[in-house]
């Protein structure tokens, strides 16, 4: 008997800069994985080194990279892999653009809610500290908007759940989602 396993479908988790978004994933990854689905993750930071590398954080280059991403989930959706996509993603025009590239019931958005403050004390990468400074402009939260989701399938506050209790809330919602599961549940 084969194993359950996920229907392809995209993962899109958006959020601050610091809310979670990478470390989740992964998780979701190890746990679909482990699950029998073959599974990627598309990390906003890996992206802007490579696919997206000749892009700036202006309105319409940010939008560029969604679009490239959402491209990218897209064929690997079509191809039979669950994806999951870590970009911070922050207005609701690009979000929806990308969801627009997916048949209905294929486009989970996940809110990974972090109040700004917080997503500054956990500023691992030094990047709010530099956006303060000047050192980087059209930084989300410091000079640029973040639009939270208006209605998100999954809304994750990471002040009162960790990692492991999020994607754990992720995988509860796709075993209880009975249209975005292939051979029942994980």
């Amino acid at each position: 008997m084969p194993q359950p396993s996920l229907q392809p479908t995209v993962l899109w988790l958006t959020g601050y800069s610091g809310a979670g978004k990478t470390t989740i994933s992964d998780l979701l990854k190890a746990a679909l994985v482990e699950a029998g689905s073959t599974s990627v993750v598309l990390d906003g930071d890996q992206i802007r080194r490579g696919l997206c590398s000749d892009l700036s954080f202006s309105d319409a280059d940010r939008t560029e990279n969604i679009r490239r991403v959402a491209e990218v989930a897209r064929v690997l959706v079509n191809s039979g892999v669950v994806t999951i996509v870590a970009l911070i993603s922050p207005l609701h025009k690009d979000r929806e653009m990308a969801r627009a590239k997916f048949e209905a019931g294929s486009f989970v958005e996940i809110f990974v809610d972090t109040p700004l403050a917080v997503a500054e004390a956990r500023d691992v990468k030094g990047l709010y500290r530099r956006a303060r400074a000047g050192q980087l402009t059209q930084f989300t939260g410091v000079d640029s908007a973040y639009e939270p989701p208006l209605q998100p399938e999954i809304h994750i506050n990471t002040t009162v759940l960790s990692a492991t209790e999020a994607a754990h809330r992720i995988l509860l919602y796709l075993r209880q989602n009975r249209s975005a599961l292939r051979y029942g549940s994980l």
